[in-house]
């Protein structure tokens, strides 16, 4: 395999001595290569390092693309109060750590999400902690936490009260509803004014019962919005006078105000038994704390964290994909308060997955990543691809010039989690990270090898790459001018050296 490797490095220049000082300093300083790198250069180097990689490449037939996603999670109670659909099952974690031999110790996510792996791991007695930079994954994993340790039977009933009364239609006080520019007019009338008297009526009640009918109301926002979720953005049902683009959509039935709270009321007081407290809502209550979230982008949060501290990495980080989550979760993030500059920032100190990154300047944050700096550098597979996305920029022929610049942050940024992640890990715990191959101007990208081969340099065995028994679609974009090909999905195992 090195042999292998180190033939494929050989045929490609990766940059000038010049060059690599002007990347080391930025991570995202362009490249200007001699010659252009072709699409077939690009499918070489990969299948060179596919052939490399062959012994690794594990079909797993129990990974279904229900049990790795949040389809599986619908019918659990708690996991299916909010849809969160970028979240993998707790029915994967609870199958991986089972194989991979973790049952004890102290687990790790670095991009948390809503706390599915935390959850999860912390049900079948694994002390569990978490990294979160969204205010709506925290605000989920808040409430939870509070449901299972804090909440009282007289606040359930109260719950139950205000599912049966609904007082806030009795109410003639209003709350406003903070609207961002992505936000603006995404509710019906009527269902505004409701939103705007139940959020009134909330402010009476103690601090668990308000945090719970809060959160509530964040469960159903997409539901009686005009809005679905549909990837980089939200998009607008034609009922609400912004629909975008030449062919009108129709989101179908919008849920009303009461219909939608109730009903989201009605399903949180089922998973918590009527009125009695459940004895193990997450299967096992293993107490306070034993779920410990860090708020804040890992950028910032992993480099605190004790050396040699976990035993095991359980994530999924955002995919390079061009996924806004600022977008997507707007009408969430708008309840929650985040204003037009707080907005901003949040994309901004995310990974760089959507094109309104802009470049991070790695090194400077944190000098000790130098090391995961060079190794990204010195990936052959990935320095090709970002040439060959360089020149596509340069000649207009990508459908958005931030591509190029996004793919070399994702991997660059990616490269410094990773050394962070060999850093806390104990010496042979395991990393295990969901993640999907990506397609940019018919070039594929091995998100799994390219990262794989980062891993190896900075501390990392790679013990087995899992793939899904069927791979993902690309965009239809670019199925109309490269045609079909279906793309790796995978769960990698990697070990601390």
């Amino acid at each position: 395999m090195k042999r292998q490797i180190e033939t494929a490095a050989s045929t490609l220049t990766i940059a000038s001595d010049r060059q690599k000082r002007n990347r080391s300093a930025c991570s995202v300083a362009l490249v200007r290569p001699d010659s252009p790198v072709s699409l077939d250069r690009i499918s070489q180097l990969n299948a060179e390092f596919e052939q490399s990689y062959e012994s690794r490449f594990v079909l797993q037939s129990e990974l279904t693309r229900s049990l790795v996603s949040f389809q599986a999670n619908k019918r659990r109670p708690a996991y299916r109060w909010f849809k969160y659909k970028e979240a993998f099952s707790a029915g994967l974690i609870e199958f991986l750590l089972n194989k991979y031999g973790v049952t004890s110790g102290l687990l790790l996510d670095p991009f948390a999400g809503i706390g599915t792996a935390m959850f999860a791991a912390s049900a079948i007695g694994i002390r569990a902690e978490g990294i979160e930079l969204l205010p709506i994954g925290r605000a989920v994993i808040a409430t939870k936490r509070l449901i299972e340790e804090e909440i009282t039977p007289a606040d359930i009933a109260r719950i139950a009260w205000w599912s049966a009364e609904r007082p806030w239609e009795k109410s003639p006080d209003t709350y406003p509803i903070t609207e961002l520019r992505i936000t603006r007019g995404a509710y019906p009338p009527a269902t505004a004014d409701a939103m705007g008297r139940y959020l009134s009526a909330i402010q009476k009640e103690n601090d668990r019962v308000r945090r719970v009918l809060l959160f509530a109301l964040l469960c159903v926002l997409e539901a009686i919005s005009y809005t679905r979720k549909d990837g980089q953005y939200l998009r607008w049902d034609h009922r609400s006078g912004r629909c975008q683009g030449k062919k009108p959509f129709d989101k179908g039935n919008i849920a009303g105000f009461t219909e939608a709270i109730c009903g989201k009321l009605t399903e949180i007081l089922a998973d918590l038994g009527g009125r009695e407290l459940p004895e193990n809502l997450f299967a096992q209550a293993n107490g306070p704390s034993d779920v410990v979230l860090h708020e804040g982008s890992c950028l910032d949060v992993l480099p605190g964290l004790a050396t040699e501290t976990y035993d095991c990495i359980f994530t999924s980080p955002p995919y390079c994909n061009r996924y806004d989550y600022t977008r997507t979760y707007a009408l969430e993030l708008a309840v929650l308060g985040v204003d037009e500059a707080g907005l901003l920032k949040l994309r901004q100190d995310m990974l760089s997955c959507t094109v309104e990154n802009r470049a991070k300047n790695v090194v400077a944050m944190n000098p000790r990543w130098q090391s995961a700096i060079d190794a990204a550098d010195e990936q052959p597979l990935l320095q090709s691809i970002l040439t060959y996305l360089d020149e596509q920029r340069r000649i207009g022929a990508l459908n958005n010039s931030g591509i190029a610049r996004m793919v070399r942050g994702y991997f660059y940024e990616m490269a410094c989690i990773i050394a962070e992640c060999a850093r806390v890990l104990r010496r042979g715990a395991p990393l295990i990270m969901v993640n999907d191959n990506v397609r940019y101007a018919g070039a594929s990208i091995s998100v799994d090898i390219i990262l794989s081969e980062v891993a190896r340099r900075l501390g990392f065995h790679v013990e087995s790459i899992l793939v899904l028994p069927n791979g993902k679609g690309n965009s239809s974009q670019q199925m109309g001018v490269h045609g079909r090909e279906a793309l790796r999905k995978c769960v990698y195992i990697w070990r601390r050296k």
